[in-house]
């Protein structure tokens, strides 16, 4: 199978599930939403389980290399927590569809656990590795608890996403991603912080 095809309906994928979720829609729907016959979707995946878990390590690997190019681009540490804050609220204000989350976590649970794994072997060290240097270069408070606070980041994703604190019917995830997040690093950052990132803390 053309590797290019393959990209491009797995992007496709991720816009149509996260614009009309995953769970409702047949898999008659997403063959026919991405434009595919039956012959060339079982070629590429076994069933709508292995689709939604390629889904999901494909939009992993797109989150990965944003990160490399940023770090290419931004070399303070606040300013890269913060640019992967940017990139976060972009990311969930593309998701459209309400039911997207809870999809994930009540009927994939193979592509969930996999999110899961990414935040525990990705994202936790990258968030003590940017924690640290902001630290030793005194952007951020010297008291912090490194292993904590990124502990208490990744945990805030969970409550963001907790249906049951903020219902997607009556809260916006991204503007709650926001008010969590910017709030938080704004109060880890020493004087000196603040006003390298103040451009960031600006326009959020």
């Amino acid at each position: 199978m053309n590797p290019t095809l393959r990209n491009t309906l797995l992007e496709e994928a991720v816009q149509l599930f996260q614009t009309r979720g995953i769970s409702s829609l047949s898999l008659e729907q997403i063959m026919q939403a991405l434009d595919i016959s039956p012959a060339t979707f079982r070629e590429m995946f076994r069933d709508k389980e292995d689709l939604v878990l390629q889904v999901t390590q494909h939009d992993i690997e797109r989150q990965k290399r944003e990160h490399a190019e940023l770090f290419k681009t931004v070399d303070n540490a606040v300013a890269r927590l913060l640019s992967l804050l940017e990139m976060g609220i972009r990311d969930l204000r593309k998701v459209k569809s309400p039911e997207y989350f809870s999809d994930l976590i009540q009927d994939f649970p193979q592509a969930w656990e996999l999110g899961q794994q990414h935040l525990a072997e990705y994202s936790t060290p990258q968030l003590q590795g940017l924690l640290n240097e902001a630290i030793l270069h005194k952007s951020m408070r010297g008291d912090i608890n490194i292993a904590l606070v990124a502990k208490i980041i990744i945990e805030q994703l969970y409550m963001v996403l907790n249906e049951q604190i903020f219902p997607p019917s009556r809260y916006d995830t991204a503007e709650v991603f926001r008010s969590v997040y910017l709030y938080y690093v704004r109060g880890l950052c020493t004087e000196e912080g603040l006003k390298a990132a103040s451009g960031y803390f600006a326009r959020m």
